[in-house]
C-alpha cells in the first residue's frame, strides 16, 4: 500500500493581522514532519528522502516568495536540504532531537554561518536550550504547554536579548488574547489563519453595484446583457474591466474600448474571478487591494482552484467543476464582507449543496469542504477519513494542493499588474 505523504503552509502573522512568513509542515510515513519520535527513527531517512525529493521539484515554484519557516531533524541537515532555499527565504526550526545531537548542531552552527536565521520548537527554560541561546533568532512557543508565568518570562528575557518569539498552536480566541497580553511578535494556528484585524466592507456592500455584479455572474444561467448594463453603469467597474480585458494576459492586436468586447473576450468563467477579486479586495474608493485582505483572497483562489481539480477525481460529490470553484471562492466571504455568511449566501444564487456545506458542512460537498479545511490545518488523520470517504486518491492531495497555490499566484500577480 503506498504512503500518503502531505505538505501544506500555514501563515505566520504579526500583531497587525499581516503574513510574514509560513511554516512549511509534511506529513509521511505515518509521522509528522519535524515531530519524528524515538519510534519513528527508522522511518526517518524515509522521510527525509521524499521531503528533499518534493522540494527539489517544488522549492522553485510554490514555496517562493515568503518566508519559508521549516522544522529540520538531522538527517534533513545532513542531506544539506536547507540549501535548496536562499538564506533571506528560509528560518531553520530545530527542536530536542537536534539539540542534543551533537553533529547535527555543527550542521545548525554553519547554516547559521551562511546566512540562516534559527527558531526552536517549544523554547523552554533548560540548560540545554539556554546553552544556544546566542545562536537562536526565533523562539517558537507552544501556547498548550507553557504556564502563564513561564510565558511572561520567556518574552521578557526574550525581548532584552532582541529575540522574536511565536506563539504556535493558537486555536482559540482566547489563546490568541493570551498570547496578545503576553507579548508576543507573532502568532500561527487554525484561529491565526482566519483572523482580520477588521473587514472590509460594512453590509451595505451587499447592496453595491460589485455585489450586484457577483450574484449576476453566478446565475446557473447569466444574463450578459444584464451584466453589460450593470458594468456600464459604474464607472468603477467598466475602468477595472476594461484593464483586466487589455492587460498582457489577454493581450491582442486590436486594444478593447467597450464593456461588450470585454465581455466577450474574457468569457463568463474569466470573468467570475476578476469580479470576485475586484470586488472582494477594493476599499470603499473602489481602487486597489487592501493590504490586509490579500492573504484571504490569495486563500479564496487556492480554495477554489483546489476544490475544483478534487472534484475530477470523485464520484461521490454532486457539483459540477464551476459549482466546486465557487464553493471554495466564497468560503471566506464572511471574512470580507460586514454581513453574516448566511445573509450573504442568501443574496447568492447559489445551489443549496453549496450553501449547506458552507454554512453547516453538510452533505458529501460538506465533506469536500471539510477535506479542503483539515489539510490547510494539517489534521492528517481527518485528511486521510475524509479523503477514503470521498473516493479521491491521498496521494494526489499534495501535488493538486501546490497546483493550486501556483495557479493561485499567476492569477494575483496578473491583477496586481492591472491595478498598479
Amino acid at each position: 500500500m503506498a504512503t500518503n505523504n502531505y505538505i501544506v503552509r500555514q501563515p505566520i502573522k504579526n500583531t497587525k493581522s499581516q503574513v510574514i512568513g509560513h511554516e512549511i509542515l509534511y506529513y509521511g510515513e505515518d509521522e509528522l514532519y519535524g515531530g519524528l519520535g524515538a519510534s519513528a527513527a527508522s522511518n526517518e531517512f524515509a522521510v527525509a528522502d521524499a521531503i528533499y525529493n518534493f522540494l527539489t521539484q517544488n522549492s522553485e515554484k510554490a514555496l517562493k516568495g515568503s518566508l519559508n519557516f521549516m522544522t529540520f531533524t538531522t538527517t534533513l541537515l545532513m542531506k544539506k536540504v536547507p540549501r535548496l532555499f536562499a538564506p533571506l527565504d528560509l528560518v531553520i526550526q530545530i527542536d530536542d532531537s537536534v539539540i542534543v545531537h551533537p553533529l547535527a548542531m555543527h550542521f545548525v552552527q554553519m547554516y547559521q554561518k551562511e546566512g540562516y536565521r534559527i527558531a526552536v520548537n517549544e523554547f523552554q527554560f533548560a540548560p540545554r536550550y539556554l546553552d544556544i541561546l546566542d545562536s537562536i533568532d526565533y523562539l517558537r512557543l507552544n501556547m498548550h504547554t507553557l504556564s502563564d508565568e513561564s510565558l511572561r518570562n520567556i518574552i521578557e528575557i526574550a525581548g532584552s536579548m532582541g529575540k522574536h518569539c511565536i506563539a504556535t498552536g493558537i486555536d482559540s480566541d482566547e489563546l490568541y488574547q493570551k498570547a496578545v497580553d503576553a507579548g508576543v511578535h507573532a502568532f500561527e494556528g487554525p484561529a491565526v489563519a482566519e483572523r482580520l484585524a477588521t473587514k472590509a466592507h460594512s453590509s451595505s456592500y451587499l447592496q453595491s453595484s460589485f455585489f450586484t455584479l457577483m450574484i449576476a455572474v453566478t446565475r446557473e444561467e447569466p444574463n450578459m446583457a444584464e451584466i453589460e448594463q450593470i458594468i456600464s453603469a459604474d464607472a468603477s467597474l467598466t475602468y477595472a474591466l476594461l484593464r483586466v480585458a487589455n492587460s498582457v494576459q489577454y493581450a491582442s492586436r486590436n486594444r478593447t474600448t467597450s464593456v461588450q468586447q470585454a465581455i466577450m473576450k474574457l468569457g463568463i468563467e474569466q470573468l467570475k474571478q476578476w469580479i470576485y477579486l475586484l470586488s472582494a479586495g477594493s476599499g470603499s474608493d473602489g481602487r486597489g487591494i487592501d493590504p490586509f485582505f490579500e492573504e484571504f483572497l490569495k486563500l479564496s483562489l487556492i480554495r477554489a482552484h483546489f476544490c475544483s481539480e478534487l472534484i475530477n477525481h470523485t464520484q461521490v460529490v454532486p457539483l459540477s467543476r464551476g459549482e466546486a470553484y465557487l464553493l471554495g471562492m466564497f468560503s471566506t466571504l464572511q471574512f470580507l464582507i460586514d454581513a453574516p455568511l448566511a445573509d450573504i449566501l442568501d443574496a447568492l444564487p447559489i445551489a443549496d449543496e453549496i450553501r449547506n456545506a458552507l454554512l453547516y458542512q453538510q452533505g458529501a460537498s460538506g465533506a469536500l469542504y471539510r477535506l479542503i479545511l483539515s489539510y490547510e490545518n494539517a489534521d492528517w488523520n481527518t485528511v486521510s477519513a475524509l479523503a477514503a470517504q470521498l473516493q479521491i486518491p491521498a496521494g494526489i492531495l499534495t501535488d493538486l494542493y501546490f497546483e493550486a497555490m501556483e495557479n493561485a499566484d499567476a492569477l494575483w500577480k496578473s491583477l496586481q499588474e492591472i491595478q498598479s
